[in-house]
């Protein structure tokens, strides 16, 4: 269904012959027009709603679910804006072993250190009635602030503690897991504005008229 919707685009193959006023062209569909969905639309929750993909789970699959048709595919794959529907899935976790060992090596997979990163620490005193943050959790920081001292204002002096007691080595094997876990969610267009979606990605994809022009569904480019 998708591929009925893109527009297509005639390039020249080659000059006919010399001296190349003409040329030779063939038809393919226009892969550069990339519809691309606005991010701020997320903020609306009436239009939207998150799914968290499961294991093994397939993107045909959820457009089934919730639309009745695997060739909806698409829908899924433009409004949450995928590069490559294959590698926006998370895997489970066989597959994951398997991808973490063949990126780092099967020692450095669980030993090696991919980066620190914060724990929120609070100074111990509140403003305005509010807890007062000493340092915000999920920081990526280096090697030198783990292995040295901490200090913050605790209200009535400074308290001084070593840093890896306000942050966490995370291992590469660790890194990937909660990548993998990120991509579990993902965002459903509601099925009432559906039919809405498709008409609008299909005027989108029709040219206007210029040089290049030869029909709202065709438009000539040379190489």
């Amino acid at each position: 269904m998708y591929f009925s919707l893109i527009p297509d685009l005639k390039y020249d193959k080659k000059p006919i012959s010399y001296p190349f006023s003409e040329s030779d062209f063939i038809s393919t569909k226009n892969f550069f027009r990339r519809y691309q969905v606005n991010p701020d639309l997320f903020d609306y929750a009436v239009f939207y709603k998150k799914y968290s993909v499961q294991d093994g789970e397939k993107i045909e699959e959820i457009a089934t679910k919730y639309y009745g048709d695997p060739f909806y595919d698409w829908i899924i794959v433009l409004t949450n804006n995928f590069i490559n529907p294959q590698f926006s899935f998370p895997v489970n976790s066989e597959t994951l072993r398997l991808i973490v060992e063949e990126k780092y090596g099967q020692d450095e997979a669980y030993s090696g250190i991919h980066h620190y990163e914060t724990i929120r620490t609070l100074t111990g005193f509140k403003q305005d009635g509010q807890d007062v943050i000493a340092l915000e959790g999920g920081l990526v920081v280096d090697q030198k602030f783990y292995t040295s001292q901490f200090s913050y204002w605790n209200g009535l002096n400074y308290t001084i503690v070593p840093g890896n007691t306000v942050c966490n080595i995370v291992t590469n094997y660790e890194y990937e897991v909660l990548e993998n876990e990120k991509k579990r969610e993902i965002f459903i267009l509601r099925d009432q504005y559906l039919s809405r979606f498709v008409e609008e990605f299909k005027i989108r994809n029709l040219y206007s008229e210029s040089s290049d022009f030869i029909s709202k569904r065709l438009k000539r480019t040379l190489v």
